[in-house]
């Protein structure tokens, strides 16, 4: 199988890459640089899509970027750099004169509502009430394809939540004030932390790109909610960090100084959480490598 994938040389990306080429697939990654294996979204623009039987988009300005401060700007980005893109793969297999089979979207969990006791499977129904739910509904809504081609081209999202890996996503901001021992819970510590491992994303993507057309599942997107089955909590997460790495836990930061230190918009992914069940990424046969905090935990820190 040939496969596009937009913002193929992230941290989600580079993972995704691996799997698909360990597989046998071929990759072409569209990307700002031109290089070997690679595309430019001006090429995309200009040229139209390359011959593929699966695309993915993976594209979008880092939300947690340390080094931005939360203001307009950034927020314009945030849009931008995700529904813009995601626009121009969408238009791109439309044009195509063979479109590809799957196209999947990453986008996110942040659509559904933070609650302490509600659980969010792909069924349930939300609909936009704050910044990020807003980005996610124009997010998706620009992956749609016309109904003429959503009857060949089985169109997929996957909502990941927090993504820990070694080599990037949110664990590369934790680790070192975790090894310091000033790791600590965030607020109140109860909230839900619905969280996956990068492998086991790669994985879900690549399972839904190898997944047979069904023409019964045409033409609406799919939904599978990219999350590990296990429902943890900040606190729990916290704690068993510390408790691999040896290190205090001992240091809580309350919401008010992650709402002054990022942004509250941005804080609330941290400080609050939706328990979000993989129920259709369960039911679809993907077998997880991480279903549990401590087998993803051991991996990362390579205990």
């Amino acid at each position: 199988m040939r496969v596009l994938i937009g913002g193929g040389s992230g941290f989600v990306g580079r993972e995704l890459t691996h799997l698909l080429r360990s597989k046998g697939h071929e990759v072409t990654v569209i990307s700002r640089q031109p290089g070997p294996g690679k595309i430019t979204w001006s090429d995309l623009k200009s040229k139209g899509l390359p011959p593929c039987e699966g695309a993915v988009n993976l594209s979008g300005e880092n939300l947690m970027n340390p080094l931005r401060w939360w203001n307009e700007s950034y927020k314009k980005d945030l849009f931008s750099s995700r529904i813009d893109t995601t626009k121009a793969l969408s238009e791109a297999i439309a044009a195509a004169a063979c479109p590809p089979h799957c196209w999947v979207l990453v986008s996110g969990v942040a659509c559904y509502k933070p609650s302490l006791t509600a659980e969010y499977t792909e069924d349930s129904e939300w609909t936009p009430f704050d910044f990020l739910s807003k980005l996610v509904k124009e997010w998706e809504a620009a992956a749609l394809l016309p109904q003429s081609v959503a009857k060949t081209t089985r169109q997929v999202i996957v909502r990941p939540g927090a993504v820990l890996g070694r080599d990037g996503g949110a664990m590369k901001q934790m680790l070192l004030p975790f090894w310091l021992g000033l790791g600590g819970t965030l607020g109140s510590g109860r909230q839900p932390f619905p969280w996956i491992h990068v492998s086991d994303l790669a994985g879900i993507i690549a399972h839904a790109l190898e997944a047979p057309v069904d023409s019964a599942a045409l033409p609406p997107p799919q939904v599978y909610n990219g999350v590990a089955p296990a429902l943890n909590t900040n606190y729990e997460f916290t704690k068993e960090l510390g408790r691999l790495m040896r290190r205090p836990t001992i240091f809580p930061v309350p919401a008010f100084a992650m709402n002054a230190l990022i942004g509250s918009e941005r804080a609330v992914i941290l400080t609050e959480g939706q328990r979000v069940v993989p129920q259709r990424t369960l039911e679809s046969g993907f077998q997880y490598q991480y279903p549990d905090l401590t087998s993803a935990l051991k991996q990362i820190l390579g205990s």
